[in-house]
Parts: C-alpha cells; structure tokens; sequence
C-alpha cells in the first residue's frame, strides 16, 4: 500500500520517512496534490552493485577523478 505524502512533510521528516521506507513502505510525494515521485525501497535482486575496481588498492586514500579520465 502506498502512502502519500506532501513534499514540505518529506523534508521536514526525511529521516522518519527513510527509517519506514527501510522497513518495507513505499511513499507517492506530491505538490499542489498533483503526485511528483514515488519512493520505494531499494530490493537488491533488481540491481545488483558490482565492485569492478578498488581505487584504494593502487593508491591510499583513492585516485582523483581528474588523474583517472586522463587515462581513459
């Protein structure tokens, strides 16, 4: 079930609302009563995070964007 909710009481209780949306609630927010998105929570099997590099392991503390699309 989807609840609705306006998007000034999103703001003003984003972490109430990211606290349910972990536990399972999905939200439509609207403005001016017309709906503008819809949060779910995020299921793992729909897309799944891949680690396809570890910049830390060549260099400590990471590598500055700048210097890796040099190289590209």
């Amino acid at each position: 079930m989807n609840n609705i909710v306006g998007l000034k009481e999103l703001r003003q209780n984003v972490e109430r609302y990211a606290l349910a949306i972990q536990k399972g609630q999905s939200f439509v927010i609207v403005r001016k009563s017309k709906p503008i998105f819809k949060i779910t929570p995020f299921k793992a099997e729909e897309g799944e995070w891949e680690e396809v590099i570890d910049f830390t392991k060549i260099k400590k503390g990471g590598v500055k964007i700048d210097d890796l699309l040099k190289r590209i």
